[in-house]
């Protein structure tokens, strides 16, 4: 439980940074405290006046730049502190690069105990700015207004753009956000000040009333745009009136759809989509290959990186034609599409079961007959029947969710005893929990960190397991 700070306690003064936590928060010591300080930089010198105490650690906020780090830079972006996203965009991109290498790397070793001396430069994104390919924006009638707008009468409330931290009903009105590439902010701006001009209402969170719900782009490698308005409460004939607006103002809109989502979350997995114009899917596309992206399709949020992330996978992999590939956690199939020309079979299992349709589909208009997919829950599905039937695999390739993996797959790994596996992981820390586990027959050969998403804290990493000789 947080403690209540005594007034001449609240501030320190000198605090040296000397490294930087996750959601970009500094970090600072002193005799008897860790200190989480906001908007920090390693290197910085710092004043700062406590937020929440707790036993060993509290958080603060910056009162005074002593000594500005050799790796502080100025913001891009004007909402930089407020939005939720964007968190280390105060630091060097070179500096993030360090910081996550690091991340990585003390991960592996203190939790996984490995030896991480081999490990390889972390690979950086080409494009730190508009690499996203999807954004999902909110609606809502309570805007966050900041100190300058609380002096401002007459305010417009509503708003659209992301969740401020901390606040679930509170929303950041955008105006340009450096994520998404042209036209995004355009397409987001002008949805937003024709519901205005219409009198649309924007969701209330609390109350779960209002027009206006969500909205969400994607724009594909290939240029193609799908835009998705999620509606809650709509009035006779403003669907059509919002839509067909839409659909002539942005004739490039590849993929036009809406939803009326009435339920307590924000969900849309549950939920009809109806096209309102063009296809009801956009095509991404990599090596040659294209795989349909539809509204309820996961595709790596990166497209450019997502590619080096693959090759590096397929690398690590040592595919040389006449491999069994087990691809574990597969999605929609985009690694095993990607590894399958490279492999005599990929066996793909993935617990949704609308992404192992696009799994087949994507196989099926690349004309790729060598893989087979399965849905289900993965340690219900990769029993010893299963692998009786499809033959113990050369190579497993593993990419779970942040969780990392169930240790009864952990151990249906160890009882496969397959030559290589190539683990995947947007956790580091998880992904060393299952690296203790695994170590009982596998040796760790490679490690290579690729970063995905510039100015978080986020990272991907990919560890090359070899079974240990007898």
């Amino acid at each position: 439980m947080s403690r209540r700070i005594p007034q001449e306690k609240k501030f320190l003064k000198d605090i040296a940074i000397i490294d930087i936590a996750e959601e970009g928060r500094g970090v600072g010591k002193t005799d008897d405290l860790v200190l989480f300080v906001e908007k920090a930089v390693p290197g910085d010198v710092v004043d700062v006046e406590l937020m929440r105490k707790k036993k060993n650690f509290a958080e603060a906020r910056v009162t005074s730049l002593k000594e500005a780090s050799t790796y502080r830079v100025d913001p891009f972006c004007a909402h930089f502190g407020v939005c939720g996203g964007c968190k280390w965009q105060h630091m060097s991109y070179e500096a993030q690069l360090k910081f996550k290498q690091q991340s990585v790397d003390n991960a592996l070793s203190r939790i996984g105990k490995v030896d991480t001396s081999s490990m390889e430069d972390i690979l950086g994104s080409v494009q730190t700015e508009y690499y996203r390919n999807k954004l999902e924006y909110t609606f809502s009638n309570k805007k966050w207004l900041t100190s300058v707008d609380e002096d401002a009468s007459q305010l417009e409330m509503n708003a659209l753009g992301f969740h401020v931290p901390g606040r679930f009903d509170k929303i950041l009105d955008v105006d340009h956000c450096f994520l998404q590439e042209d036209p995004s902010n355009e397409v987001r701006n002008t949805i937003r000040d024709f519901a205005l001009s219409k009198g649309m209402t924007f969701y209330d969170l609390r109350e779960h009333t209002g027009v206006l719900r969500n909205l969400i782009i994607r724009i594909s490698s290939t240029g193609e745009m799908m835009v998705i308005v999620v509606f809650a409460y709509p009035e006779e004939g403003q669907v059509e009136l919002l839509m067909n607006f839409i659909n002539e103002k942005f004739p490039q809109i590849a993929s036009l759809l809406y939803i009326v989502n009435q339920k307590r979350n924000d969900t849309i997995f549950d939920q009809d989509i109806h096209v309102y114009a063009g296809r009801d899917f956009i095509y991404e596309e990599m090596e040659g290959l294209r795989y349909k992206v539809g509204p309820k399709s996961f595709y790596q949020t990166n497209s450019a990186q997502a590619y080096e992330l693959y090759k590096i996978t397929r690398d690590f992999a040592g595919l040389k034609g006449n491999e069994l590939v087990y691809d574990l956690y597969t999605g929609a199939g985009t690694i095993a599409n990607f590894v399958a020309k490279k492999a005599k079979e990929v066996i793909g299992v993935e617990y949704v079961p609308t992404a192992i349709e696009d799994a087949k589909v994507n196989s099926a208009i690349n004309d790729i007959h060598n893989t087979k997919f399965y849905a289900g829950d993965m340690k219900d599905v990769l029993t010893p029947s299963f692998i009786a039937e499809h033959g113990k695999p050369d190579v497993v390739i593993t990419d779970p969710p942040r969780a990392g993996m169930h240790a009864d797959v952990v151990a249906r790994l160890l009882e496969m005893e397959s030559p290589r596996i190539v683990y995947v992981s947007c956790n580091a820390s998880t992904q060393a929990r299952d690296l203790v586990l695994l170590a009982e027959k596998y040796d760790v050969k490679r490690i290579k960190p690729v970063d995905m998403f510039p100015h978080t804290q986020h990272v991907e990493n990919v560890v090359l397991l070899e079974l240990k000789k007898s």
